[in-house]
C-alpha cells in the first residue's frame, strides 16, 4: 500500500474522531492546547491500537480466505463508509449531549466508539499485507493532529464542519474499498 493511500485511509478513519472533537471543542468554555492535546491523544492512540488488533485477528484467518480478501476489504470499507455518509446525511447530531469533561471514563468511551471502524480496516490490512507498525503509527499521528484541530475548530466555529467531515470520511472509505477491489480484479 502506497503512502498516499494510507494517508487517505487515515484521514477517512479520523473523520469520526474529528466530528466528536468538534463537539468537545464546542462544549469547552476555555479551550487550551493541553485540553485539545488530551482529546487528540485519546483518539490518536485508539485509532492506532484498533487497526493493530484487527490486523492480528485478520492474520489468523488470512490463509483461509485469501481468494476473497479483496471482496472482504471492499465490503467492510463500503459498509463503514456508507454508515458514515448516512450519519452525515441524517444530521445525527450528538453535539448537544457533549460536555467539556475529559475524564477517563468519558474519553475512553468516545475513543472506542470512534475507532471501531479502524478495527475492521485493520482486518483488511492483514489481507493486503500492509506493514502494520508504520501504518498504525501513521494513522495515530494523523488522527491526533486532526482531532486537536477539531477541538480548536469546534471551540471557534461550532458544528459547521461536523457533518461535512463525516460525509467526506465516508466517501473516502467507500472509494478506497472500490480501489482495492478494482486493483485485485486487474481493472486498475
Amino acid at each position: 500500500m502506497a503512502l498516499y493511500e494510507l494517508f487517505i485511509i487515515a484521514v477517512g478513519l479520523s473523520m469520526d474522531a474529528f466530528a466528536v472533537s468538534v463537539c468537545k471543542g464546542l462544549a469547552m468554555k476555555k479551550c487550551t492546547w493541553t485540553k485539545a492535546g488530551v482529546v487528540g491523544l485519546y483518539f490518536g492512540v485508539f485509532q492506532a491500537v484498533m487497526p493493530f488488533v484487527g490486523y492480528l485477528l485478520g492474520v489468523q484467518f488470512k490463509d483461509v480466505i485469501t481468494s476473497v480478501d479483496h471482496w472482504i476489504a471492499f465490503v467492510l470499507l463500503g459498509i463503514i463508509g456508507a454508515n458514515m455518509v448516512r450519519e452525515a446525511r441524517t444530521g445525527c447530531d450528538s453535539c448537544g449531549e457533549e460536555d467539556e469533561s475529559l475524564d477517563v471514563r468519558t474519553m475512553l468511551g468516545l475513543a472506542v466508539a470512534t475507532s471501531i471502524d479502524a478495527l475492521a480496516v485493520g482486518v483488511t490490512f492483514a489481507f493486503l499485507r500492509v506493514s502494520i507498525v508504520p501504518a498504525v503509527s501513521f494513522i495515530g499521528v494523523i488522527t491526533f493532529t486532526i482531532s486537536v484541530a477539531g477541538v480548536k475548530i469546534g471551540n471557534v466555529f461550532g458544528t459547521k464542519y461536523k457533518s461535512r467531515a463525516e460525509l467526506a470520511g465516508g466517501v473516502i472509505l467507500i472509494l478506497m474499498g472500490c480501489k482495492i477491489l478494482l486493483s485485485h480484479l486487474g481493472l486498475l
